[in-house]
């Protein structure tokens, strides 16, 4: 009876999270479509005046914004880039603060090795190439998206890149640098951890999350889904989407399992059914997000990626908990997303399953405690497993200038996993206060050779 209650219980829990989860998205979908059909009204009826602007000369020299290293905005999970889901902006628009920011659409599910190597030939242009042996164990195609102009396509160690990479973002760079380093892509031989100039996280997946356990991975492995779990939806909910290729539906919003070539055309009625039984495709053979979000997933990333002596590294470390006579709860209930607020009071009471051996030695549960709703807190500060990487934690931007490469400066921030991307309005003055850091941090603080000389300002 008490077994029946509690599957029944069970049961209750994922219903409400999978409604509130559909909702949301059908929320950000519905903004974008009615963002673009406001445009397309306001552009079809009124056409702006076209504004004469006039230059006087000056006695001062400028630097031209595309001669600044860009600042690349890498999006998360189930995110996306510019040209996605029409004029949305998945960070709230904070590309607009500065001259010279890419924002690139990377697959949304796909696995943070696969995201590596498409930022790469976004970047530098080409085709996608995932790797002969990667792409053979994995089961789907070598080649992807092709790009017949990089967006900097002069990128190397003489033109490096600031990365501001927001969730599992920030790992996807951190995977990119590793391969910068071992020279990882086919053709170019010349490529260098030192390509990479900074990189700034925004609650960061540096090693793993509960939560994954609690949508449905096995604590077990990190690696399978229970059998009934939001994640079991969700993995149905993709397969459908990419088989029925709806051409303008994929166009707006794209999970990134083109590779896998899922589509009704490629596998027809009875390959659907074999991803669907878990035979095939990419939740079956492991190459998909959440597995590297698991602690064991991230740990295993992790052997592999160095934090580099001549890179500077900043962390943004997001909590939306407090303890309350010596019991983490949620910190408040209207300061916490409504898609959030469940998770952060659950992974804020999640207990490893005692039956099951810990994800790594010297495991605590009240280490994990304190969350965002999506990541740990611990988690976010910076690498840490199976390896402490250097670290500094800071309150104040002063505390850390000049700025020193090779250490992962960390700061706490009062927010829940979301602050930072989609709702601007909802993050208030510490949305402005943030970004505006990162963006100076890169522009003054963070060089070579020597200061760079900002558009519109005088060499004195």
């Amino acid at each position: 009876m008490i077994r029946w209650w509690i599957f029944m219980l069970q049961l209750t829990e994922l219903f409400v999270t999978s409604v509130v989860h559909l909702l949301y998205g059908f929320y950000i979908f519905s903004t974008a479509v009615a963002g673009d059909l406001s445009q397309a009204w306001s552009e079809g009826f009124f056409k702006p005046a076209v504004k004469e602007e006039v230059t006087r000369g000056t006695t001062t020299t400028t630097t031209n914004a595309d001669d600044l290293p860009p600042i690349v905005l890498i999006h998360g999970i189930f995110g996306f880039g510019k040209g996605r889901l029409g004029g949305l902006s998945y960070f709230a628009g904070a590309e607009k603060k500065d001259e010279r920011v890419l924002v690139p659409d990377l697959g949304s599910l796909t696995s943070i090795f696969d995201r590596a190597r498409e930022l790469f030939y976004y970047l530098k242009g080409g085709q996608v190439d995932y790797g002969e042996e990667h792409s053979k164990a994995c089961g789907h195609s070598q080649f992807g998206h092709i790009y017949k102009e990089g967006h900097y396509p002069k990128w190397d160690e003489d033109h490096p890149i600031h990365f501001v990479g927001h969730s599992a973002g920030a790992q996807v760079v951190r995977v990119l640098q590793q391969m910068l380093a071992d020279k990882a892509f086919k053709d170019y031989e010349n490529t260098s951890e030192n390509w990479v100039l900074s990189i700034t996280s925004l609650s960061g997946a540096f090693n793993g999350t509960t939560r994954t356990y609690l949508d449905g991975m096995q604590p077990e492995d990190g690696k399978t889904l229970k059998s009934i779990c939001l994640l079991q939806l969700c993995r149905v909910g993709v397969i459908i989407y990419d088989w029925l290729d709806i051409p303008w539906l994929k166009t707006y919003y794209n999970f990134g399992f083109d590779h896998f070539n899922m589509t009704w055309k490629k596998m027809g009625v009875w390959g659907l059914v074999d991803c669907l039984l878990g035979n095939a495709g990419p939740f079956a053979s492991g190459d998909w997000i959440l597995p590297d979000l698991t602690i064991q997933g991230s740990m295993q990333l992790n052997c592999h990626i160095q934090t580099f002596p001549d890179t500077y590294y900043f962390s943004y470390a997001t909590k939306r908990t407090r303890k309350i006579m010596g019991i983490t709860v949620p910190s408040s209930i209207l300061g916490i997303h409504p898609l959030l607020f469940i998770r952060v009071l659950q992974m804020s009471q999640w207990r490893h399953p005692p039956d099951i051996p810990p994800p790594y030695k010297g495991y605590r549960d009240e280490d994990w405690e304190d969350n965002d709703g999506a990541m740990n807190t611990v988690s976010m500060t910076h690498p840490r497993l199976p390896v402490e990487h250097p670290n500094r934690f800071i309150q104040n931007d002063s505390e850390c200038q000049p700025l020193q490469p090779g250490i992962w400066y960390y700061k706490l921030v009062e927010g829940d996993h979301i602050l930072f991307i989609v709702n601007r309005e909802r993050a208030g003055v510490q949305f402005d206060v943030i970004y505006d850091s990162i963006f100076e941090r890169c522009r003054k603080h963070v060089f070579r050779k020597s200061p760079q000389t900002l558009p519109n300002e005088a060499h004195h």
